[in-house]
């Protein structure tokens, strides 16, 4: 298995770990009353990682070697990916829910950040392309990254106000 494949299959099997964790959190906080905001953009999600990684696996050759510094970076942001995680625990999901009475998280990143999964996502639409040598599909993902993105956060911030007191 050439460099390409073997990081695309490490990357979706991460997703969709990922995926079945959030899953089982989303039927829990809707068991206990949690509301969802923007159903209906969460699938322009969907369909963007499917495709970035889809776009990857199609568009570039499989014998591409990777940029060993770009591909260590996108490595290096994994960790940070799993603390904004575990920081949210039961908590985390890939959709924007509420559940009314809850507290907001305010550690691990979010001591700092107010969307860190945010900004690790960004740079991770753009460093594993980049990677790969794969620049134009670097750009035109994270295009369409920062508009869904920026579309979110505000969703995001919105649905939070209450719970911040503003």
């Amino acid at each position: 298995m050439t460099p390409l494949y073997w990081v695309l299959a490490c990357v979706a099997l991460q997703r969709l770990v990922e995926l079945a964790w959030a899953q089982r959190n989303t039927a829990r906080l809707r068991r206990f009353g949690a509301s969802e905001a923007d159903a209906a953009g969460y699938r322009y999600f969907v369909v963007l990682h499917i495709s970035w990684l889809a776009s990857l696996a199609l568009l570039v050759p499989a014998a591409t070697q990777p940029n060993w510094l770009a591909l260590g970076l996108f490595a290096l942001l994994q960790p940070a990916r799993l603390w904004v995680i575990l920081s949210l625990g039961r908590y985390w999901s890939t959709r924007v829910l509420t559940l009314p009475g809850a507290p907001l998280v305010e550690t691990g990143p979010y001591r700092w950040l107010r969307h860190p999964n945010y900004v690790i996502v960004i740079a991770e639409i753009a460093l594993l392309p980049l990677a790969f040598g794969a620049v134009a599909i670097a750009a035109a993902y994270s295009v369409v990254n920062l508009v869904l993105i920026a579309r979110r956060i505000r969703i995001e911030d919105q649905t939070l106000a209450p719970r911040r007191g503003l």
